[in-house]
């Protein structure tokens, strides 16, 4: 086939093998840049990502493909987009670091610096934004608080139990019906696996829930 009979030439065939060469360089050279890397079209749709940032999603790069960054990246201030916006409009090509935090499938959030670089190739031509990210760490999720023994109704029966009351005064007291009293000893005989209402004052005491040094009994100050 005559490619000039198609209304194509010679030098535009090789302007395209030449084009395709070179996108096929700049995949490879994705594929082995250490950095976390992506290529975005102006409204940050992912056009291309390097294997290092779909890692960071626990995804394969073409998983990437389509989605916007800002589905996986959050700006720790909105207004620093702003400046990026106007690159885009009026065909600057600065760098715009941009502090981003994220949460990876492991749960455990982490932040870093994006560089957001707008390019273009001519003219005319929207740029498209080059995204590079540099992890600086992860937050260390808060020990959770450890839960107290005996909520403070339980500590108030179990106060009432080592004085010796009945189960009857001792719903009166507390304000609860006899089967409440009873619901709240089966629940502290199951955690904490002991049998009987003597077996469950002692372990309150072992547990620091009542005040040893207190008659009558009385649950023990928080903290």
């Amino acid at each position: 086939m005559d490619l000039q009979d198609g209304g194509g030439s010679p030098a535009a065939a090789n302007w395209h093998q030449e084009a395709i060469a070179w996108r096929n360089r700049f995949i490879l050279l994705l594929d082995h840049l250490p950095l976390p890397l992506a290529l975005c079209d102006t409204h940050g749709d992912i056009l291309v990502a390097n294997p290092a940032m779909a890692a960071e999603w626990g995804l394969l790069p073409g998983q990437l493909r389509g989605r916007n960054a800002l589905d996986f990246f959050r700006p720790r201030a909105q207004a620093r987009l702003l400046p990026i916006a106007e690159a885009v409009r009026l065909h600057r090509r600065s760098r715009y670091p941009v502090e981003v935090s994220w949460s990876p499938p492991s749960g455990v959030e982490r932040y870093g610096e994006m560089d957001v670089t707008p390019v273009s190739d001519a003219p005319g031509v929207p740029p498209s934004l080059v995204l590079i990210l540099r992890v600086l760490g992860e937050r260390a999720e808060p020990s959770p608080e450890p839960e107290p023994p005996a909520s403070e109704i339980e500590a108030r029966i179990l106060a009432l139990a080592a004085s010796g009351d009945t189960t009857a005064r001792i719903a009166k007291a507390v304000g609860l019906t006899v089967d409440g009293v009873n619901y709240h000893l089966t629940q502290l005989s199951r955690r904490w696996d002991v049998r009987g209402r003597t077996a469950l004052v002692a372990r309150a005491y072992a547990l620091g829930v009542l005040d040893p040094t207190a008659w009558p009994p009385v649950a023990a100050e928080p903290g």
